[in-house]
């Protein structure tokens, strides 16, 4: 099924958490006929929070895809989630779509991980509408959730729509409709009949003078953009909305603005234009830049794919779905044709794939097709071996596309089977989530043989663990959640290595100079040089010595033998023997030079730092000032909107364990938080202690 390309809109829902996306999403289903009845959050019945905890937790954990039409377009969508803890799934969506729909709440405005999939989306150039959403909420302010936008963003929003009235409907200025600025009409929504009426009207007038307004501040910055535009304002003449709707798509595109419309999903009202938004100012995979990548098989010359079906094929994978029978991967196609039973390239692993079967996805639904053409986002089965991130393409005219970059983790535990016949169960079952979630780690502990999972969060951990007794049926014994810190050096140290052992009868010998610093590259954690003289020592045996500092570096530090970072390592000199110096001597010396450089340059602990914020209402800000500096945390800001309070605190994520729980006992429950990992910094000498070896 091939589709035309001016007609796809391939877009994401963005969100924090709580700002309404699953909703808008939901009515997006209903509206477009895709769905027969709009599922609430609330009572678990959306059709893209399909897995059993995202309908317990009432949140979106993993990205879903639904595909539907609206005004003879395509609309490949994907609901992202809006938890901290999942930001990966916003990460790698945001990847491969072509614009997105930013939702903002009325009345809390602009939050902390409002902030964070700005920043996503500005990472990857991605053209974006926003949608005030909860208009009719107590507290809502359409100017003040503009401005947040404007300024906590850098952003250059421009209102299409403003709305009548703010508020639930017992106040007298409730919400009841929105005014679109274009066509400078009026738009009340009737949700009562079937299929859902929207009544266009002229504006009231006592609502005329502040339209006429709100237009002008529309067009302003529209009139550079367009002299055709220019001239008909110039002559007082009337300007059509065709030719409004073409500059606003122009400036979008260019990401000179952002379209502003609102509304309030749960009520039904402003989501139609919304979809009108989506086909009029997002982009289709033509209007896209060329993707660009290098070929691997010229000595990475670069190369680019434009989204045209006769070029040859090229593909991101950007998730996958475990299956006992087979994993679903989601592909975004970016040029050619894909077809069933089609051999393809995974040019970063070189290895080749078998495509057995496409399908298009709805939800927790999928409609099995013979071909897919550019521009489009499709789930194949029967890919073995390729992962998040990499690319796929035509075996003749290979491609290798940037790859998705995830955070570290930050937070760990250990978790054991309570039987040895679960062992090789949970191992197999820990790969599967793995494949599914790159900021998911497992690894087996040396010293003591335990598992250790790794995540993004206590959340994260908590569904990890949930799905492992739940899903997969697992025994298994899991212990408390630990930081996941990290090591470096505060100075530097110039020390000597060296090697007097008789090993299996032979004396063996060897000395190696070395200086240990601190370096900022976080690129390469540890960096391995040399500068001895050539002439000195043989160059075979320094490459030993360069093995083994590597590898040291790799084992982690001397604090709590926690993974090290920005260290660099040069060896600056060395000395043989006539006999018995060997590779194995110089590593033994390079060993013994690591030990003593580590703990001469000042070892120092690394904990991550995470980034705070809280609402609350102004009586409790005191409380919540002082808890914080009670947990090494430092104010960066306070705030007060709408008699709420808000702090934006940094603090180690040592001292936030079990952080709601304190928050709803210090507010009575009615103050909520988010977090995100800020930086790692270094840990007080009283924490390090606690490690020392």
């Amino acid at each position: 099924m091939n589709r035309k390309l001016e007609t796809i809109r391939n877009i994401g829902v963005i969100a924090h958490i709580d700002a309404g996306k699953t909703t808008v999403t939901e009515r997006m289903l209903y509206y477009s006929g895709t769905s027969h009845r709009v599922g609430a959050v609330d009572k678990g019945t959306t059709e893209t929070d399909f897995d059993e905890e995202e309908r317990e937790r009432g949140i979106t954990i993993y990205s879903a895809c639904v595909t539907f039409h609206w005004r003879n377009h395509v609309v490949n969508l994907i609901d992202t989630p809006g938890h901290v803890d999942f930001t990966a799934e916003v990460e790698r969506c945001l990847r491969v779509l072509d614009g997105g729909v930013v939702v903002f709440s009325a009345r809390e405005g602009v939050e902390a991980q409002s902030e964070t999939v700005w920043r996503q989306a500005n990472r990857y150039k991605v053209p974006r509408i926003a949608f005030i959403n909860k208009m009719d909420r107590e507290g809502a302010n359409f100017e003040g959730t503009l401005d947040e936008i404007r300024n906590r963003l850098k952003a250059n929003p421009v209102a299409i729509q403003i709305p009548i009235g703010a508020g639930p409907p017992h106040l007298a200025e409730a919400f009841r409709g929105i005014i679109d600025l274009v066509e400078m009409k009026q738009l009340t929504f009737d949700n009562e009949v079937s299929p859902p009426a929207i009544k266009l009207s002229d504006i009231a007038e006592d609502q005329l003078q502040r339209a006429q307004e709100w237009r002008e501040k529309m067009l302003e910055p529209l009139y550079d953009l367009s002299e055709e535009l220019m001239e008909l304002s110039l002559a007082e003449e009337p300007i059509p909305a065709d030719l409004i709707r073409s500059v606003l798509r122009q400036a979008t595109l260019s990401h000179q603005i952002q379209p502003v419309l609102c509304g309030s999903a749960l009520d039904g009202i402003g989501v139609q234009p919304v979809l009108d938004g989506v086909t009029y100012y997002l982009p289709s995979p033509q209007d896209v830049p060329p993707v660009e990548g290098t070929n691997p098989t010229k000595k990475d010359a670069k190369e680019t794919r434009s989204p045209d079906p006769d070029e040859p094929f090229c593909g991101l994978v950007f998730k996958i779905l475990p299956a006992k029978h087979g994993d679903m991967t989601w592909v975004r196609v970016y040029s050619g044709m894909l077809k069933q039973n089609s051999r393809l390239l995974n040019p970063g692993q070189e290895i080749k794939e078998n495509c057995a079967q496409l399908w298009h996805i709805q939800a927790s639904r999928k409609d099995q097709v013979e071909s897919v053409g550019a521009g489009d986002i499709v789930g194949v089965i029967g890919l073995r071996h390729s992962v998040t991130g990499d690319t796929l393409c035509d075996t003749k005219a290979p491609i290798l596309l940037e790859s998705i970059e995830f955070p570290e983790t930050v937070i760990s535990m250990a978790i054991e089977p309570e039987s040895s016949a679960e062992k090789d169960k949970l191992a197999d079952t820990l790969e599967m989530m793995k494949r599914q979630d790159p900021t998911f780690r497992a690894t087996e502990s040396k010293d003591t043989g335990q598992t250790v999972i790794s995540g993004m969060g206590e959340l994260h951990l908590e569904v990890i663990r949930h799905k492992l007794l739940r899903d997969f049926k697992l025994d298994v014994k899991v212990h408390k959640p630990r930081v996941s810190y990290r090591e470096t050096v505060g100075g530097s140290a110039k020390v000597t290595g060296e090697c007097h052992r008789v090993v299996g009868g032979q004396q063996l010998f060897a000395k190696l100079t070395i200086q240990l610093e601190h370096v900022d590259n976080p690129a390469q954690p540890v960096v391995v040089m040399t500068k001895c003289p050539p002439d000195k020592v043989p160059f075979s045996l320094i490459e030993a010595a360069m093995e083994e500092l590597q590898q040291r570096g790799a084992g982690g530090g001397v604090i709590g033998g926690f993974p090290l970072g920005d260290i660099k390592i040069t060896i600056l000199d060395a000395e043989i023997a006539e006999v018995g110096s060997n590779d194995t001597a110089f590593a033994i010396a390079a060993g013994d030079a690591f030990e003593k450089a580590m703990r001469a340059a000042k070892p120092v602990l690394l904990e991550p730092i995470m980034k705070l914020q809280i609402v609350t209402p102004e009586d409790h800000l005191g409380d919540f000032v002082g808890d914080i500096m009670k947990r090494r945390g430092e104010i960066a800001k306070t705030e007060t909107r709408n008699g709420e309070a808000l702090i934006d605190a940094h603090a180690p994520l040592a001292e936030l364990f079990g952080y709601s729980s304190a928050m709803r006992s210090l507010s009575q429950g009615r103050a909520s938080s988010s977090m995100e990992p800020l930086k790692y910094a270094a840990a007080p000498q009283e924490v390090a202690n606690t490690f020392l070896m």
